[in-house]
């Protein structure tokens, strides 16, 4: 028996210690497509030497290549857009006119404002990470912000509240939840609402003490990096730059098309598409009811990218070429990182270490909107993924969970709500591949910028439960 106790213990801190050591590595700049599966195999070794071949092909191979088969394009075409977006002078346009209209103070609130707009309307965030940091950059520049501090604004607007606080996001983790609650993405609207507020309050008023505490330093927007994932030929454009009104048409396109074919295409495929009756016998029938939103995005992005080719043409085609392969550069470190994040998710929540303590932070606390928000954001901290872990914690105690809501009177809207939001909390810790995307994007580093980031983290989590506590003070829901 404490043989039993022994070894039990010492999985569950050999798990713990390859999450600690991926962070360790991630944070100090190492590539995590290099660590991810050393970190991952070291925790499988230490359970069973001889399962390690067979956990590498079986479960981290298959879950990195398994997320790289349906994402990639929306990489690749995320990359392009921004590029494109870059270089047409569409960012410098847009910088301009927000620069007249909000006054360089309010930089960091317009970049906040169209990370929203894109992510609320649909633009997967690491699409959005690739769109909005050419124009980030260029407001910053104007407004002698540091540009380390871009990171953490981006985060603030696509990771946060238009992620899976505001009612209707479109986003994944706000639509897991309806298939284990039976609810729909508008649940809880009144705490949803609420908790945008708490966290955009929060993190611009964060956002401004960094900004305010720079300046006073005197420090400045600093030096543009050269690196594959954001690095071109010059971007300055003689001459005047383009309308903002049309600038802005690409990324409207983007957000509006997007929720277009979202309704359109699944009306146009069933659920599965049958290839044998195409005579083509040897290749297995498609389920599109899971890729017809990726559909709708790299539809929409085709639109977008289109646009920007077509209204920017003179300014676009003597520098598309050579923009366009450091475009692909980028996506493809890009979503390398973050599939073999995946596959790391993967290999620890099959380990029995990970199931003693998903089971104990599940059983932790009575009150069960306080366990799913704990068991949540800690399963999605783990994996590095928010819908990742919401999924796994979901799976296991989704209908204990509810059960217990139910017999305490509290509706499954509010469960929707609370694990929608705990599963964005701390999910972005440093191994995370949402934010090793946006550092990649920007040009920075764990260390330049992962500081700001991890404080929108903070504030993230702390917003779920001040959630809880206003839902228990109001009913409002």
């Amino acid at each position: 028996m404490l043989r039993a106790q022994e070894s039990l213990l010492m999985e569950i801190l050999t798990t713990i210690a390859a999450l600690c050591f991926l962070m360790f590595v991630a944070y100090r700049g190492f590539s995590v497509i290099l660590f991810a599966p050393l970190a991952a195999l070291f925790a499988v070794a230490w359970v069973s030497p001889h399962h390690i071949l067979p956990f590498f092909s079986g479960i981290y191979m298959e879950k990195l290549v398994g997320f790289l088969k349906p994402y990639f394009p929306v990489f690749l075409l995320g990359a392009i857009f921004g590029k494109l977006i870059e270089i047409s002078g569409f960012a410098k346009s847009i910088t301009a006119k927000v620069v007249g209209i909000l006054g360089k103070n309010n930089a960091m609130l317009a970049v906040v404002a169209v990370c929203a707009l894109l992510t609320y309307g649909g633009v997967s965030l690491f699409v959005a990470a690739f769109a909005v940091y050419p124009f980030a950059s260029e407001l910053f520049k104007a407004s002698d912000i540091p540009r380390r501090l871009i990171p953490g604004t981006i985060a603030l607007g696509s990771f946060t509240f238009t992620m899976d606080a505001l009612p209707g996001s479109p986003q994944i983790q706000n639509i897991i939840p309806t298939t284990f609650f039976h609810t729909n993405t508008w649940a809880a609207p009144k705490l949803g609402l609420f908790g945008a507020l708490v966290v955009l309050t929060a993190g611009m008023s964060y956002l401004s003490y960094q900004r305010r505490k720079a300046a006073s330093a005197g420090e400045g927007y600093g030096a543009d990096p050269e690196s594959p994932a954001n690095a071109s030929a010059a971007t300055g454009l003689d001459g005047s730059l383009p309308s903002p009104w049309l600038a802005l048409l690409p990324l409207l396109l983007v957000g509006i098309l997007n929720r277009v074919f979202t309704g359109a295409l699944p009306a146009m495929y069933p659920q599965s598409f049958d290839f044998a009756k195409l005579g083509i016998a040897q290749t297995a029938a498609l389920d599109t009811s899971k890729l017809v939103a990726i559909w709708a995005v790299e539809g929409a992005l085709l639109v977008g990218i289109l646009t920007v080719v077509v209204s920017a043409y003179r300014s676009v085609a003597p520098r598309f070429a050579a923009s366009a392969n450091i475009a692909v550069a980028g996506a493809m470190l890009a979503a390398i990182n973050t599939a073999s994040e995946y596959g790391f998710g993967g290999i620890i929540a099959a380990l029995p270490g990970f199931r003693t303590i998903s089971e104990f932070m599940s059983h932790a606390f009575t009150n069960p909107l306080i366990s799913l928000a704990v068991t949540t954001t800690g399963l999605a901290g783990i994996t590095g993924s928010a819908s990742g872990g919401m999924s796994i914690a979901l799976a296991t105690l989704g209908q204990t969970y509810l059960t217990r809501a139910t017999e305490m009177g509290i509706p499954p809207e509010v469960l929707h709500r609370v694990a929608s939001m705990a599963s964005g909390g701390m999910d972005t810790l440093p191994h995370n591949g949402a934010v090793i995307t946006l550092l990649a994007v920007t040009g920075l580093t764990h260390k330049q910028s992962y500081k700001d980031i991890f404080a929108m983290t903070l504030i993230k989590t702390a917003a779920v439960f001040l959630v809880i506590g206003f839902y228990y003070l109001t009913h409002l829901y």
